[in-house]
């Protein structure tokens, strides 16, 4: 697969891709060497859902015990490029791909902030659907991208994320209320948590 489409990818895991519900025919393999469970602010995230799109592209999901990947309310993402991008290449892509979706979704929302002492960046958005009967779905996201290499030594970024989602209009607005004092405790905890190591 060429680079520019693993770029164009990477991160791209929306509310409209997750509703697609691939997770049910995918394995909780762990292709990265990180089997987890990983620990978030206390809580233990395990390994639920994994994929490789393509030979340098690798995203697998962890959620809290009792959650599963087509309707979850937290998730933590790991995901792997070793095509040799660089980490605001990365960014940029997922952005370009928000700003197309501003046209679809009125709730999208994002915020980067680029960390050039330590060469990473962190994405910071809100996107949202409707469900069938026409309730809305609102996913609040952060992604901290940083540089990555891989056993072989091929080079590219690795994506830590934090999701958290709300279903239905009552619990999209309890959470979009809650965001003002749940966003600056999280971003920090992810910007400082150290980041997985994956196995040789």
């Amino acid at each position: 697969m060429p680079a520019t489409l693993s770029i164009a990818r990477f991160g791209a895991a929306l509310l409209t891709l997750a509703l697609m519900a691939t997770s049910a025919f995918a394995q909780a393999t762990d292709r990265l060497g990180v089997p987890g469970p990983i620990d978030f602010e206390g809580e233990a995230f395990v390994l639920a859902w994994s994929s490789q799109p393509s030979k340098t592209y690798i995203k697998q999901e962890y959620l809290p015990a009792g959650q599963s990947a087509e309707r979850y309310e937290q998730m933590v993402l790991v995901e792997t490029v070793t095509s040799g991008i660089a980490v605001m290449d990365a960014v940029r892509a997922q952005v370009d791909m928000l700003n197309q979706r501003k046209a679809t979704d009125p709730l999208v929302n994002m915020e980067v902030i680029q960390n050039e002492a330590a060469g990473e960046a962190l994405l910071d958005f809100i996107v949202s659907s409707k469900d069938a009967n026409g309730q809305y779905i609102v996913e609040w996201n952060a992604y901290r991208y940083a540089r990555y290499s891989d056993a072989g030594g091929n080079r590219g970024v690795m994506l830590l994320g934090i999701s958290r989602r709300a279903y239905g209009n009552d619990a999209a607005k309890s959470l979009l209320t809650q965001l003002k004092g749940l966003r600056p405790g999280r971003i920090k905890t992810l910007t400082q948590v150290r980041l997985p190591r994956p196995a040789p």
